[in-house]
């Protein structure tokens, strides 16, 4: 996989004092040596009141609010420029806000994406919502879904790969997720570990006797064998050593986040598979659970031959005129 040199960061909020996608970005832009996007969709509707509107061109009305938010985004990339990292603004009128990240990160040809999860009340913090999902099946590049406003300081970083191609991940997707695994842990100063995680099944009865008192313990030593040479060949070349490596006989809902947990990281790298990035997930799917359940920053690599899944041209401005509405 190429070096991350350009990062575009989806900033949801201008006006906001921290955002925690912004603190991680810079730090991740600082230890790979790349540049900074810092891009806000004005997404939602704008509401104005009617005689504001009166005898003042939409264009100028336009342009008066993005450079608003352009100011607050501004204010937001001094600090970081002050640290040295290299950093510029863009705001759009454009909507929703996921095709208007993806659309942007396209245009600038940005490697990589560093958004914020949409918080709601009364949900636990780290689910996903719509527009979370959206973004993550959509965007042709890696995303970084920023889920802990904890800081990151020299974090381990856990690849989840799939060797045996259980869930359909083609080998070179754990290649990548690897690679960038890589990346990550070394901008970061931490560590690169690796999970694969395996249900023992039956997949072969001709050279095993069915009579065998220990059948079950039978089958779930040679999976485990069978799934350690996999994961051993798919890390050949990796800098993970055996300490490092961690395959679990347990379903990737439990062991992934458990995984996670244990070796204290601070981002997971998993893969998308499917024709539309992360398929269309319904509620029990393998991939949803897993991403719901971490409570940790995840990092969403996509296959190489993935293109964008949004329509190329913005769709503007949405201003609502109303009376009595300052």
């Amino acid at each position: 996989m190429a070096a991350i040199r350009r990062i575009l960061v989806a900033v949801k909020d201008p006006s906001a004092r921290r955002s925690a996608a912004v603190d991680k970005a810079a730090q991740l832009a600082a230890g790979l040596g790349a540049s900074l996007e810092l891009f806000h969709a004005i997404s939602e509707p704008i509401y104005v009141d009617a005689a504001v509107m009166t005898g003042k061109p939409l264009r100028q009305f336009e342009k008066e609010w993005r450079d608003r938010n352009l100011e607050r985004l501004e204010k937001l990339a001094a600090p970081l420029r002050e640290r040295g990292v290299k950093v510029t603004t863009a705001c759009d009128w454009d909507h929703p806000a996921f095709e208007a990240v993806v659309r942007r990160a396209h245009r600038a040809r940005n490697d990589l994406i560093v958004a914020e999860r949409h918080a709601k009340r009364h949900l636990a913090p780290w689910l996903l919502r719509f527009n979370d999902w959206e973004l993550l099946r959509r965007s042709p590049v890696p995303v970084l879904l920023v889920k802990s406003g904890a800081a990151w300081d020299k974090p381990a970083v856990l690849a989840a790969i799939d060797p045996g191609h259980a869930y359909a991940k083609p080998a070179k997707l754990d290649a990548a997720i690897l690679d960038l695994g890589g990346q990550v842990a070394a901008a970061l100063g931490g560590k690169l570990h690796a999970v694969h995680a395996f249900v023992p099944t039956l997949l072969d009865v001709r050279h095993l006797d069915l009579d065998d008192p220990n059948l079950p313990a039978t089958i779930e030593a040679r999976a485990a064998q069978h799934a350690r040479a996999g994961f051993d060949r798919a890390l050949a070349g990796a800098d993970v050593p055996a300490p490092r490596r961690h395959l679990v006989a347990r379903h990737p809902v439990d062991a992934i986040p458990e995984t996670a947990k244990a070796v204290g990281a601070g981002v997971v790298v998993m893969g998308a598979v499917s024709r539309s990035g992360l398929k269309r997930l319904t509620v029990g799917d393998t991939a949803e659970q897993i991403l719901d359940s971490l409570a940790r920053d995840v990092l969403i690599v996509k296959p190489a031959h993935f293109a964008a899944r949004v329509p190329p041209r913005k769709r503007g401005v949405q201003l609502i005129a109303s009376p009595g509405i300052v």
